[in-house]
């Protein structure tokens, strides 16, 4: 096993290195250059020096020594952008969402710099770690912190308000700025609009006060602001807030003069993401689209969305299109985004997708390129290293077969990826997102002790913070959990939960292994789990894995407590796995994530845990 994981460790970091043996330095000589600032297409050589861009124009001379790619019939354009990505979900469904595979498909497809909207705070720091050091191949993540208001969307997946902070009024969204500063997110996602397509009853939306005091907080700490906003009424305020750019198509009417003049004033940037509401296509058989699917993903088949034309949907593709040529008209900034990750927006081929929406909506195809390069780099706010092909930039390229000024599906004619001027191995990238087996993360050994609760700051004694989950849904049950004093000297974590009316109602209370449960950790070393409970009934012992995360599987086991202070021990042999989808794991105790305690009661009751002193024991 660890020799797998070492060989998968040196692949990864060959995938971030020169292939042929190249120098540090690169002509591209006879390309179409399209330079990512709208300017006119023009023949030229690119120099490459480093990870930067060290000339650009059509006398420039080859210096000696360089690696010389001849690009003649070619274009080359600057690394594109997704700005609406959520990198922890497969497009695909249940299957293998492996977000080490997502992030090696935008490079596979040329795509270097995204904003991944799936994170909470927590685990920032091990993903930023992981990519940039290159464990994982990636292109350039930006990392966003979630906000919603109660009852809004964002919040109904029963992953707590650490995953997706709920606001309502200025002064709480000021406090929710300020508790993720400290993460270092390059940008807040808000959840902005609650209208739900007209195919349901709408959720919950942010007021214009509490989303100006948002947007004016996070800009005093240098974090962009993007919002879920879908609606023509919800823009106007999402301009009039002053928010970066607007990461979803309006769909619910026809964008009016008034909105077109905000977005201009504000410098409010659009991303219609319609690749995410295009009705599917279940017969595309693209080559690109099968190189970046996983292969236990890859058989699902494409949901073809209702052709009704007096569907909600169809009427909701209506408006995307017309407001889609209205705002270009109207002389609205576009940038590029796709949401993918849902279902059927494949990491990767969408944002090259989404382009070729783009010109069916309206805009030129140099605009269209324009938007996912330069213009999204302007949205983000990293104009000054990346997005356009000029001396001194980063040299993140792409080369592409063809014309795509003039056709832009030849978009997807890639041969060359370059991120900081390092040629990203495409054909090494395409076997190992095929391959069955997981990308590799090393991992981890962890101490005995888990959590006394003694710490006051919130963290678990292996500096990991505790979090809850629910059922999914915004009626989900709800619960209160606090380290309380167990006698004098000595805490203890107590939990309260009302139960909610659905079906199933569970509340999870969450300790995660690793910060954020994103690397795995080796238990092998332990026999079991060990704590100390007090409680009034059954329980269960949850223990997700990262081969459980990856097949929604679960290894479980069942506990009772009664209110005198009692001590569990329950060794990893009697785990039982189970899955919806019937799937049976084996043990190995070599990636665990976190350890989960269940409260499951009839719906509209409630429940009650206290826990102390947790540990593997051996």
């Amino acid at each position: 096993m660890r020799r797998a994981i070492l060989l998968g460790f040196f692949l990864t970091i060959l995938l971030a290195t020169p292939v042929h043996n190249q120098t540090n330095v690169i002509a591209i000589v006879g390309a179409t250059v399209i330079d990512g600032t709208g300017a006119a297409p023009m023949k030229a050589t690119v120099v490459v020096r480093g990870d930067r861009i060290a000339a650009v124009g059509p006398n420039v001379e080859i210096p000696k020594g360089a690696r010389v790619i001849n690009a003649e019939g070619h274009t080359l354009l600057p690394g594109l952008f997704d700005l609406h990505t959520h990198l922890f979900n497969s497009a695909s469904g249940p299957g293998t969402p492996d977000w080490g595979k997502h992030l090696k498909a935008y490079l596979y497809c040329g795509v270097t710099s995204i904003i991944d909207l799936s994170e909470y705070p927590e685990m920032f720091e091990p993903v930023r770690r992981l990519t940039m050091t290159g464990v994982i191949a990636s292109p350039r993540v930006s990392l966003a912190a979630r906000m919603t208001t109660p009852g809004g969307h964002g919040a109904e997946g029963g992953r707590g308000e650490i995953h997706t902070q709920e606001i309502s009024t200025p002064r709480e969204a000021v406090a929710a700025v300020q508790h993720v500063v400290p993460y270092r997110p390059d940008v807040i996602k808000v959840f902005s609009d609650g209208w739900r397509y007209g195919a349901a009853s709408d959720m919950t939306s942010i007021n214009e006060d509490a989303l100006t005091a948002l947007v004016q907080e996070a800009h005093k700490n240098g974090i962009e602001v993007v919002t879920h906003t879908v609606t023509v009424e919800k823009a106007k305020i999402a301009a009039r807030a002053g928010v970066d750019v607007i990461i979803h198509g309006l769909g619910n009417a026809e964008a009016d003069e008034e909105l077109l003049q905000l977005m201009k004033a504000n410098n409010t940037f659009y991303a219609p993401t319609l690749a995410v509401y295009e009705r599917k296509d279940p017969n595309n058989n693209s080559p690109l689209l099968k190189a970046v699917v996983e292969p236990k993903t890859e058989a699902t088949p494409n949901v073809v969305s209702n052709p009704n034309p007096n569907s909600p949907q169809a009427k909701r593709w209506q408006k995307l299109m017309h407001n889609t040529a209205a705002m270009k008209k109207g002389g609205v900034i576009f940038g590029n985004g796709t949401d993918a990750g849902m279902p059927n927006t494949h990491h990767g081929y969408a944002t090259l997708h989404e382009l070729q929406l783009l010109v069916t909506g309206g805009l030129t195809p140099l605009e269209a390129l324009t938007a996912a390069t330069g213009n999204s780099a302007k949205a983000l706010k990293v104009d000054n290293e990346r997005g356009t092909i000029s001396v001194g930039k980063l040299a993140d390229l792409l080369l592409v077969e063809g014309a795509p000024h003039q056709t832009i599906s030849d978009i997807e004619r890639i041969k060359h990826v370059f991120l900081g001027g390092r040629e990203v191995n495409r054909q090494q990238l395409s076997q190992e997102i095929t391959a069955s087996q997981q990308t590799p993360i090393p991992t981890l050994k962890t101490a005995d002790l888990v959590d006394d609760f003694e710490r006051a700051d919130g963290r678990s004694q292996l500096d990991t913070r505790w979090l809850y989950s629910t059922d999914p849904s915004h009626d989900h049950s709800h619960v209160i959990f606090t380290r309380t004093l167990r006698d004098a000297n000595n805490h203890a974590l107590s939990a309260l939960a009302q139960m909610s009316v659905q079906t199933r109602p569970f509340v999870r209370v969450n300790v995660p292994i690793s910060r954020g449960a994103i690397e795995p950790v080796d238990v092998r070393a332990f026999r079991g789990v060990r704590f100390e409970v007090r409680g009034d009934g059954d329980y269960r012992l949850v223990v997700p894995t990262r081969e459980v995360r990856n097949t929604q599987a679960w290894f479980q086991a069942p506990f009772k407590a009664s209110a005198k202070w009692d001590t569990v021990s329950i060794e990893f042999s009697a785990l039982k796995s189970g899955a919806q989808n019937g799937t049976q794991l084996v043990w190995t105790g070599t990636d665990v994530l976190m350890l989960s305690f269940e409260i499951a009661r009839p719906a509209g009751e409630v429940g009650w845990i206290e826990l102390d002193n947790i540990r593997f024991f051996q």
